[in-house]
């Protein structure tokens, strides 16, 4: 039996194509049919080109979905709606135990739904018909039912990479006032923006020179300037940092601006061999700085809490919303965030 699935094959090219229908193989696993699938800051660049990955492959990997079908150790009914996450995950291995869901080694390297570029294995996408899961037991995250697909689409891997530069230390630092630089992970860093409001920074600027972006971290309760060599705000200090904008300039920027014994998170991916980095600066003011994939499956479940609670509202994010049918159309929209629905 076959489904339809979109196919990623070079820069401006996808296309619907046939698929073998997944099954059952173990008794953990689930066969969930994709409800909403968000287009990750990623995919925008895979299909625009900036970041190379040698296509065929499955597109799509920001996902909710039903379960259609589980083995008996699932853990999960069909009819359930849940997050999967896009990271596939164990929770068997010591990565995991740790809580480094990115490294998980039952799989290979970088192991995930929609990105099987060159010598990875492919794992299915969003955009089909139905996404076979392993480990369902541990993967699935059940949905409240106040939060709906198009919110919840989002959290499996863009919310929780936003809210990872800025949960640990503001638990670490209650109060402590945030600053996020925007740009190549543009909705990672519009996330960051919600998530430090909803968790009680003292203050959350944003530093972006698209004003459509200022404009929705204002929306999301920021205040926003752009980022310009001279400006006066570029002299300011804050107890934490996240640099979602993947260039050196902003990266020099955020360690400017990362005050004494402070806090950097670096999301968004740097896409040169080397990168310059002021360490000489960053050396003097002690600053921590952390850079790398986030650890999807385990920020997930506080992720999802908090917007179920009414605290973290991402809605301001999303500039679109589409059928799947309009997918092959609308990929490349310049804009922050589109989330597509099931036909």
């Amino acid at each position: 039996m076959t489904m339809r699935q979109l196919t990623f094959l070079a820069p401006g090219q996808l296309e619907w194509r046939d698929a073998p229908l997944p099954a059952i193989k173990a008794d953990h696993d689930a066969i969930v049919r994709p409800l909403a699938v968000a287009r990750c800051d990623l995919d925008y660049h895979i299909v625009t080109g900036r970041v190379p990955f040698p296509g065929p492959f499955a597109f799509g990997h920001e996902m909710v979905g039903e379960v259609i079908d589980a083995g008996p150790k699932a853990n999960v009914a069909p009819g359930a709606r849940v997050i999967v996450p896009f990271q596939l995950s164990c929770e068997r291995c010591e990565a995991c135990l740790r809580g480094w869901t990115n490294s998980c080694s039952a799989f290979p390297p970088y192991a995930s739904y929609g990105l099987a570029a060159g010598p990875r294995p492919e794992f299915g996408g969003g955009f089909a018909d139905a996404v076979h899961v392993p480990f369902a037991d541990h993967m699935l995250v059940p949905i409240p039912d106040t939060v709906d697909n198009a919110v919840a689409a989002n959290v499996s891997d863009n919310i929780a990479d936003g809210w990872r530069g800025v949960a640990a230390p503001l638990q670490a630092r209650p109060g402590a006032s945030v600053l996020v630089i925007g740009g190549l992970a543009q909705s990672v860093g519009l996330y960051a923006v919600a998530a430090a409001v909803a968790l009680g920074a003292g203050r959350v600027s944003y530093w972006d020179d698209d004003a459509g972006r200022r404009a929705r971290a204002t929306a999301l309760g920021a205040d926003a300037a752009p980022l310009s060599p001279g400006e006066t705000h570029r002299h300011e200090q804050f107890d934490i940092v996240v640099e979602a904008a993947g260039d050196a300039a902003a990266l020099g920027a955020a360690i400017h601006a990362t005050a004494a014994n402070g806090v950097l998170t670096v999301v968004s991916i740097h896409l040169g061999t080397t990168t310059p980095v002021p360490l000489h600066e960053a050396y003097y003011k002690g600053i921590t700085i952390h850079t790398g994939r986030v650890h999807a499956r385990a920020s997930v479940p506080d992720v999802l809490g908090c917007i179920a609670c009414g605290a973290l509202k991402p809605e301001p994010v999303t500039h679109r919303t589409a059928r799947f049918a309009d997918a092959v159309e609308a990929m490349d929209d310049i804009g922050p965030k589109i989330v597509f629905l099931a036909d």
